[in-house]
């Protein structure tokens, strides 16, 4: 695969993109023609608990039309994530999207009981999946604000502000709700034409899932018949990046399923994913204040 951008495609990167929401989002992105670099630690097959490999993922992207490039990456490592952003300055030149997506999930999160009757490694979702974000942001803004424009996306859920798997994956969410909102106050300050943007995705449709489903039918058999596919994020992603009017969603956190009435956009089918809105709340307005 050649290492120049001489097609002229928009380029991303996906973090965390082996299997589940991040492969989902990088195939819709693929689908659009874009180059995509796909993250993640799974380079075989049998490698980790779950199926999927960066590689099976970069794979999908020049499938669906665009062209994949798989990069191992340990979020938990900060150099690895410079490098990251290295290599795709040095090959493609610039960055268009960042999906803030990788996290570490912990195979106690939807087990029964308080959380200090499970593993404290929980807690690791605070370093793959709130620290590394910060850390690609900051390594991905400077390209962009070069450019004049684009879109850093976390994705995100209504764990932000229900009880939702436990404190840890809440705080996370949280998290990264918080950062969407205080970098766009520097992205809109600097008038430097990015935006930062969270996304509250609903019950997704992934391996994980998948599997998590089948362990407890009663608990998730509701919200699972109503799931969003990956792919469906994805082309959320993508048109609020098309967006002439993406400055306005600068710094906010949006429900994908009411943004997605905004920009037409719909499961396959024509199936339109409900929000939750009205049972698991909805995102929190920053206050305007402005302490430097």
């Amino acid at each position: 695969m050649s290492s120049s951008n001489e097609t002229g495609r928009k380029v991303a990167i996906v973090t965390g993109a082996s299997r589940g929401a991040g492969k989902g989002i990088a195939a819709a992105l693929g689908a659009a023609g874009w180059r995509v670099y796909v993250t993640g630690r799974t380079l075989r097959e049998g490698d980790a608990a779950l199926p999927g490999t960066i590689g099976a993922a970069a794979q999908a992207v020049t499938d669906a039309g665009g062209e994949g490039i798989a990069v191992q990456v340990d979020h938990a490592d900060a150099g690895a994530i410079a490098r990251l952003f290295e290599q795709v300055q040095r090959e493609s030149g610039r960055l268009d999207i960042l999906v803030n997506n990788v996290a570490a999930i912990h195979d106690d999160l939807v087990a029964p009981g308080p959380f200090w009757a499970k593993s404290p490694d929980l807690v690791d979702i605070l370093d793959v999946g709130l620290r590394s974000h910060y850390l690609a942001s900051y390594h991905a803004a400077p390209i962009m604000v070069a450019q004049g424009r684009g879109l850093i996306a976390f994705t995100s859920s209504f764990g932000s502000v229900c009880y939702m798997h436990g404190p840890a994956y809440g705080a996370q969410k949280a998290g990264v709700d918080k950062f969407a909102a205080d970098m766009g106050v520097d992205f809109r300050d600097e008038k430097t034409g990015v935006a930062a943007v969270s996304l509250w995705m609903g019950p997704l449709r992934t391996e994980r899932s998948e599997r998590t489903l089948a362990g407890h039918p009663d608990q998730y058999e509701g919200f699972m018949a109503q799931a969003e596919t990956p792919e469906f994020n994805g082309r959320l992603i993508l048109a609020m990046y098309d967006d002439p009017k993406l400055a306005e969603l600068n710094g906010q956190t949006v429900i994908g399923a009411e943004i997605a009435e905004r920009y037409g956009v719909t499961e396959e089918g024509g199936r339109k994913p409900p929000s939750y809105r009205d049972m698991l709340g909805e995102p929190r307005v920053p206050h305007p204040a402005i302490v430097r």
